[in-house]
């Protein structure tokens, strides 16, 4: 049976007016020995922006910046830049996240060369709406009814006038490129979908009619157990193993006390990370303790981030939405359950 560490909380609130009300969802990224926390700092009125610090091995805060690193600067990001993920690609370092004007929630990028300085490359998800998107995707067939349970009910109300568009989050790069091409995962509930580009300049408003016009074939990763039967999405950059891309997620689960956020994992094949070739049937660790089960949002574990060193694997995550906290488990351990767990592919 798999041996899961549960580290406990690694970083908590201050009462600073940018994270008063929460710190959680970190980016990580380990750097010659140095661990790097880009997390969700959450001021009055659900105002979000990016924090910064740096962990030791013993997962023991070395520094922490008083102020925001990154911030909303733009009208797509008025209300919070949220749920940030990082990874390095060559000799540049892009960190993904949520953008949210109070109405919208949108994938974002930034990237930068030194972790100091952060060039902001907009949105670049799809900005449709559902009708449109839903006029699109159904050439194939009728989607998922819960594509409309999710997404449709956005088309009704107007705010100022302003355009309601699908909610795409969750937007996470792989560490490398494969076979030349980046690929990102991003999340239109209640799936996980899958993109590979050469260049971030081919994400236009044709490259998206496109993807939607085959949208099927864009789905990764669907709810299957019971832990997330109501939704997925995605979690941690993916971590390439001898066995595949190892996917860190969240399942969700809706329930009588609301819904319920775990930690899951999968395995996507190496040179084709559009195929699922491994998934385990029972989630990694979920919100039992007092500070999971209760906090500004009930319930949650929110993986977003994970290092390796060794044979250990760290994955660090939001804790009820308001504390960041730590598990820790073998790698190899991991790779042998999933393993016992290989899934049938009809891709």
């Amino acid at each position: 049976m798999l041996e899961i560490k549960k580290e406990g909380i690694i970083l908590e609130k201050r009462d600073l007016g940018f994270e008063k009300e929460g710190v959680l969802n970190p980016g990580v990224f380990m750097e010659a020995g140095m661990i790097h926390l880009f997390y969700r700092a959450v001021g009055k009125g659900n105002y979000s922006t990016v924090g910064y610090c740096t962990l030791d091995s013993n997962q023991v805060v070395k520094t922490r910046l008083d102020l925001p690193l990154i911030y909303p600067q733009f009208e797509y990001e008025k209300q919070g830049v949220e749920d940030p993920r990082i990874v390095k690609i060559e000799d540049v370092y892009y960190l993904t996240y949520t953008a949210n004007d109070g109405l919208n929630a949108m994938g974002a990028l930034a990237t930068s060369r030194d972790l100091v300085t952060w060039e902001k490359r907009g949105l670049i998800v799809p900005q449709y709406s559902y009708d449109e998107f839903k006029h699109l995707a159904e050439t194939q067939g009728e989607l998922n009814e819960k594509y409309f349970r999710f997404n449709g009910k956005y088309i009704v109300p107007k705010k100022l006038g302003k355009k309601v568009l699908l909610w795409d989050k969750n937007v996470i790069l792989f560490p490398r490129k494969i076979n030349g091409k980046f690929y990102f995962l991003h999340r239109i509930k209640p799936d996980i979908q899958i993109v590979s580009i050469y260049d971030l300049s081919e994400l236009t408003h044709t490259f998206w009619d496109n993807f939607f016009l085959q949208f099927c074939d864009s789905i990764l990763i669907s709810p299957k157990y019971e832990h997330e039967v109501s939704y997925v999405g995605g979690g941690c950059p993916p971590i390439e193993t001898e066995m595949g891309w190892l996917l860190i997620y969240h399942g969700v689960h809706d329930t009588v006390n609301g819904y319920v956020y775990s930690a899951c994992a999968c395995i996507l094949d190496l040179d084709n990370p559009n195929q699922e070739i491994a998934r385990l049937p029972y989630p990694l660790f979920g919100p039992e303790l007092e500070w999971k089960l209760n906090g500004v949002v009930n319930n949650v574990c929110f993986p977003t981030g994970a290092i390796v060193n060794g044979d250990s694997l760290f994955i660090y995550y939001g804790a009820a939405d308001e504390h960041i906290a730590c598990a820790s488990m073998k790698l190899s351990e991991l790779l042998s359950e999933l393993k016992l767990n290989l899934v049938k592919n009809e891709k």
